[in-house]
């Protein structure tokens, strides 16, 4: 594992309540996670997530992951829990405005000690998001803890992929994403069978690289006013994030840095 001092919850709290965590929704739109929609029906399909589950979304954000579960996997209920305020409070007003808030509902809190009864869902679900959690030990344990006897854990995140990277590279990519710590596949893999899991698939997605270009491409080939004005339109800071953009491309492309899918039961 990966890791890098002083990067805590108020440090990624503190990137989802300004101008960072929108710039991400502006690429990334309202799901905010590589491959969006397709990476979510993958998950679900893969997951066997289907009508009638209850679940709980660990770092659910603003809760675009749980809208899509009801939505499009008729799943009958959806606990989402998360630790920015803002963006909690964004998830809230979007389930109302799409008629979801009788079936969503959102806990202000640590997903790793969320309060929820033990073994009440039918499954626990993240996109994308567990990598800004220090303690992924307590995560996966607490997710464990939450899922029903053979229920589902099915999550994607970014992990440290086949090529190592330097350890001058991993500090640099968790100080620009405010990740405390990445895993790799079998870091994650390793965790599920601890908490008594049963590793169903621990996977590159093989979509990471190509989104990177794509969000790229978007800034530079239509969205750079829109970027601009989140920054308060300080070029300096955009062209210093763009090379930060540009280091993290290179990491993808060399495979240091990949996005992975996880399926498990719980036992």
């Amino acid at each position: 594992m990966k890791s890098a001092s002083g990067i805590g919850l108020s440090e990624v709290t503190a990137v989802y309540s300004g101008p960072e965590g929108d710039l991400w929704e502006l690429l990334m739109g309202q799901q905010i996670h590589v491959g969006g929609f397709r990476a979510s029906m993958d998950l679900a399909e893969r997951a066997g997530i289907r009508g009638g589950m209850k679940g709980v979304d660990l770092c659910c954000c603003n809760g675009a992951g749980m809208r899509f579960l009801v939505r499009f996997r008729g799943v009958s209920s959806m606990i989402g829990v998360d630790a920015t305020e803002k963006i909690v409070t964004r998830g809230r007003v979007r389930c109302e405005e799409e008629g979801l808030a009788d079936r969503i509902s959102f806990i202000l809190g640590d997903a790793c000690r969320t309060g929820l009864p033990a073994a009440s869902a039918d499954f626990v679900w993240g996109e994308d998001a567990w990598c800004y959690v220090s303690d992924k030990s307590a995560l996966i344990a607490e997710a464990a803890r939450i899922a029903k006897p053979r229920g589902t854990i099915a999550f994607t995140d970014w992990v440290e992929g086949p090529n190592r990277m330097a350890d001058a590279e991993s500090e640099r990519l968790l100080r620009l994403m405010k990740f405390p710590n990445v895993l790799d596949i079998d870091g994650y893999a390793g965790l599920l069978k601890d908490n008594r899991c049963e590793v169903i698939a621990a996977e590159d997605t093989s979509r990471f690289a190509a989104h990177i270009d794509l969000y790229m491409n978007m800034i530079d080939m239509q969205l750079m006013y829109d970027a601009l004005k989140i920054v308060g339109f300080n070029m300096e800071l955009m062209q210093a994030l763009a090379g930060e953009f540009g280091f993290m491309r290179e990491l993808a492309n060399q495979k240091k840095l990949i996005q992975a899918r996880f399926i498990a039961r719980r036992a």
